[in-house]
């Protein structure tokens, strides 16, 4: 790495290293931490960016393909700044691994890509030399392993890497993300343009970057000539904030304008941050008036998004909005099916009945859970049974026993306040059922992954504008009403506990 692009290494990123690799080891176990995650080395943090090195190639795609999430969340948590973490391949020379040698054609992974899974290949062998492939260059079908050998699509490292995992085949479609497939499918399709702009939102894990990932794939393969780019909302306003502090502005505006598909995930980051969603807005609006394809994710609805600008959120929502809602028994048990045949690996139907039934937050933690599972069984030799997946998942299946349900909010609320639960779903207004109603309604959203609309239905078919401002409501009483806080504090704990 030169220029601006050499890491930083100083005392506090070693010890914030040193903090994530001692929860690496907690949270996967001695044996997978000696094999994969000790030899891998901290060469620095820039521009919220940290980079770690791997000895092999080998050793890169199968830390990125099985650790990079929950090193990043760990990072994340120590230090907030950190939202994207890089592996690369270092040269080890007598066995140290200084921050310098690193491979030049090592190809990083990109936080951005990242992203909700449905289900996955198994990962192939990377090509020697895997780097930036400009469009001219890069194959017609993803080629490489894990996140990491994936090019951007244009010369200039504009657009992040994208997974190859992540395409339509192997995308496990049920009824809570068909709407979202088939409008996905029939823009990546489309010679024209059907509708401007997709938008794709839902909770975590559920697979909005897997589809967008999916349409990048199959637009480069059937229509090779268009240029896309994919890259994450923060990275937009990393670079959009580096052109006015180079005085650049003019060349940001030519790259992302003349675009034919531009794809941003995660638009809700942008939320408070004025000069980007100006610059965003203006570049949308070029975009379509020149017939190009926009593409967008967010955890939420355009309506729900806050400290958007109103002109921005009603742009974004003039298109298609699709829903991506939770997952169901039957997909997370065909997303299992799904990904143990692509790995080649036999799962008891038992063990796959169990994992379905128990990890139902997303599917981000569903086949993390399961790669625990396999590696394990290939690192100690032990076989795959209902009895060895309650041993080596006893963290993960306790804390998903913790979490609540909007049905037990309800209740415990309703005892706390001496009310129905029939009042928790009733047009009642008065103050002793509407204050109680509002507190559930605030916690359901703290407390669990559901949307706004999702939590309205709960409460008596009610719209999300009023989940909304009941949330406002009690943010703003949890911190003037020392009694509610109370409440809503012994609540939380009962509910947690």
């Amino acid at each position: 790495m030169q220029g601006d692009q050499q890491a930083a290494l100083d005392d506090h990123t070693v010890a914030i290293w040193q903090v994530v690799r001692e929860k690496l080891r907690a949270e996967f176990g001695a044996t997978a931490y000696r094999y994969w995650l000790e030899p891998v080395v901290l060469i620095g943090v820039e521009a919220g960016v940290a980079r770690l090195g791997a000895p092999t190639r080998a050793m890169r795609d199968w830390v990125t393909q099985h650790y990079l999430d929950r090193i990043q969340a760990f990072w994340h948590a120590e230090d907030a700044n950190v939202h994207f973490v890089e592996i690369n391949i270092i040269s080890v020379s007598n066995g140290n691994a200084p921050a310098n040698q690193v491979e030049p054609t090592a190809s990083p992974a990109s936080g951005s890509a990242a992203g909700d899974v449905s289900a996955t290949k198994p990962a192939a062998k990377a090509k020697p030399g895997a780097g930036k492939i400009s469009v001219a260059e890069a194959p017609c079908q993803p080629q490489a392993a894990g996140r990491t050998a994936i090019a951007s699509m244009s010369d200039d490292g504009i657009s992040a890497a994208l997974d190859p995992r992540y395409t339509f085949d192997n995308f496990v479609i049920g009824k809570p993300n068909e709407f979202a497939y088939a409008a996905a499918r029939r823009l990546a399709e489309a010679e024209s343009v059907p509708f401007n702009p997709l938008f794709l939102y839902g909770g975590v894990g559920l697979g909005k970057t897997h589809l967008m990932h999916a349409i990048a794939w199959h637009i480069r393969r059937t229509q090779p000539h268009r240029t896309v780019i994919y890259l994450s909302a923060e990275k937009f306003m990393y670079r959009f904030i580096r052109a006015l502090r180079d005085k650049n502005t003019v060349d940001f505006k030519d790259q992302f304008r003349s675009v034919d598909v531009l794809m941003v995930d995660d638009v809700q980051f942008i939320s408070g941050k004025d000069s980007t969603q100006e610059e965003f807005f203006h570049t949308f609006n070029a975009l379509v008036d020149q017939g190009r394809q926009i593409i967008v994710s967010a955890d939420k609805s355009p309506s729900d998004l806050e400290d958007i600008e109103e002109r921005l959120r009603s742009r974004l929502g003039s298109g298609l909005v699709a829903d991506i809602h939770a997952t169901t028994y039957e997909l997370r048990l065909g997303i299992l099916e799904s990904k143990a045949e692509r790995q080649g690996v036999e799962l008891p139907q038992r063990v796959m009945e169990f994992l379905a039934h128990k990890i139902t937050a997303n599917v981000r933690e569903l086949e993390g859970a399961l790669n625990r599972v396999i590696a394990h069984s290939q690192l100690v030799g032990r076989e795959i049974s209902l009895e060895m997946v309650q041993d080596v998942l006893h963290d993960v299946l306790r804390a998903s026993e913790r979490r609540v349900s909007i049905e037990e909010i309800q209740k415990r609320v309703a005892e706390h306040f001496n009310i129905k639960v029939s009042d928790m779903h009733s047009a009642r207004r008065a103050r002793a059922v509407a204050r109680p109603r509002q507190v559930a309604m605030y916690l359901s959203k703290q407390l669990t992954t559901h949307s706004l609309p999702e939590i309205g239905r709960k409460f008596g078919g009610r719209d999300h504008t009023t989940v909304m401002h009941a949330v406002r409501k009690i943010e703003e009483l949890h911190s003037s009403d020392p009694s509610l806080s109370e409440d809503i504090d012994l609540l939380r704990r009962m509910l947690e506990g």
